[in-house]
């Protein structure tokens, strides 16, 4: 692949194949907003940068599996990873045994755990988001993430996944359920609360 080919190309930031010291990398490259007061628009770049980095860092450290990070330049509001020369777990569940599939949920809904373990919120939790590489699920792209410990959090950060399962994998809806099973195993609180959380987001939406 040739250096800066563009992978991914979002709202808020574009992701582009690099080489970092002759290693395959990707550049998460966050984009300037011509309708913000430019001054204004650097320093929500450089914080945003600033909470991703440590956000994906902290994750690490509760054990889940990211990329590695080169690099963080709050300037330009560029992080350069380890490239993960996986595949999209978007991409694979709905083709695996289902042995396989069952293992790779409950896998998620183990890394979940850890990440509330740790008070950390992904935001974005979807299937797109995870990449198995070395046989590992690797948890990508924490740019709406952020820290909260509270229940109400969580219950939503789930609901995301919940929902992205019903309208990606829609054939094997049981998945949602071994993610909880695997979140439940590791959870350090208990995990009912969350789930009957889950439960009133569901109600509020119907109702809205």
């Amino acid at each position: 692949m040739e250096n800066n080919t563009i992978l991914y190309r979002g709202a808020e930031a574009e992701i582009c194949y690099c080489y970092y010291h002759s290693n395959p990398a990707v550049q998460k490259r966050r984009v300037k907003k011509r309708y913000r007061i430019e001054e204004i628009d650097k320093k929500l770049i450089s914080s945003r940068t600033k909470e991703e980095a440590k956000l994906i860092s902290d994750s690490r450290r509760q054990g889940v599996s990211v990329p590695i990070i080169y690099d963080v330049n709050l300037q330009d509001g560029i992080i350069t990873m380890e490239y993960l020369n996986g595949e999209r777990i978007k991409d694979i569940l709905n083709d695996l045994s289902e042995d396989k599939r069952i293992k790779i949920c409950m896998l998620i809904g183990e890394s979940i755990a850890k990440l509330h373990n740790g008070n950390i919120i992904h935001g974005d939790i979807t299937t797109s988001n995870m990449i198995l590489y070395n046989n590992r699920i690797h948890f990508i792209d924490f740019g709406l993430g952020g820290k909260n410990g509270e229940t109400e959090a969580q219950g939503v950060d789930l609901h995301v996944l919940m929902e992205a399962i019903e309208s990606t994998h829609s054939k094997y809806s049981k998945c949602f359920k071994y993610v909880l099973d695997g979140y439940d195993k590791k959870l350090k609180k208990d995990s009912s609360q969350v789930i009957k959380k889950i439960d009133e987001i569901v109600k509020r939406g119907r109702y809205r």
